[in-house]
């Protein structure tokens, strides 16, 4: 019975974070090195691990969180193997390297405990959506774990002239040293009477990627925020 399920069993750790196949993030645990993840996403795990929901850590971010981007996360430490996954979503494993990332709080998965974070309001887009989008930004030394609705699209936006346009439902993360302006256009749908239309595009230029999900998001993320 074993041999038909070999090719299924875990590799060998090679990496803090790596995935195991397309959907699910196995993380290798340490004393001392605890890990922030979405609550609810760990599907398995070996050896001692412990869950602590919205730690004191998260509740001073959380303060900043009236704008309801806030994910729900939880701290994890102790030792052994941990698996997280978040409804079948597609993984993508990033290591930063002292550089930062801004993330769609839908799509965070999981990162390093020590990393710097918060939520920020992105410039740019105030006029387009009421009070404008926030993110949140993660930067520093460590891995990070981001989800995507089907295999994603990684853009480098390569330092020229041209823009590089995301529809923000698709959006997952950008490199926030990006400058990021908002566009008004209409969709097809208005030819054919479904709805007003009206769509918004979020416009990139400068040195950094850009990483979009072949999927939008079922929440309206320009709505105005409070």
């Amino acid at each position: 019975m074993n041999q038909p399920l070999a090719g299924f069993a875990p590799a060998p750790v090679t990496a803090r974070m790596e995935n195991h196949g397309d959907h699910m993030l196995k993380v290798a645990m340490q004393t001392g090195s605890d890990l922030f993840a979405r609550v609810g996403s760990m599907v398995a795990y070996e050896g001692f691990v412990q869950y602590e929901p919205n730690p004191p850590a998260v509740r001073q971010i959380a303060r900043d969180w009236m704008t309801g981007e806030g994910a729900p996360l939880m701290k994890c430490s102790g030792d052994g193997l941990l698996y997280l996954a978040d409804y079948g979503a597609n993984v993508v494993v990033i290591n930063l390297d002292g550089d930062g990332i801004s993330v769609n709080a839908t799509n965070l998965l999981a990162f390093d405990a020590h990393l710097s974070w918060g939520v920020e309001r992105v410039k740019g887009l105030a006029k387009f959506a009421g009070q404008g989008l926030w993110n949140t930004r993660i930067s520093g030394q460590g891995w990070v774990a981001l989800t995507s609705r089907g295999t994603p699209i990684v853009v480098d936006c390569g330092g020229g002239e041209d823009e590089t346009y995301v529809d923000p439902d698709a959006l997952v993360a950008w490199s926030p040293n990006l400058k990021v302006k908002g566009k008004r256009s209409f969709k097809a749908q208005s030819l054919i009477g479904r709805g007003s239309g009206e769509a918004y595009q979020m416009a990139f230029s400068g040195q950094g990627i850009v990483v979009v999900q072949p999927s939008e998001d079922s929440t309206d993320r320009l709505r105005i925020r409070g």
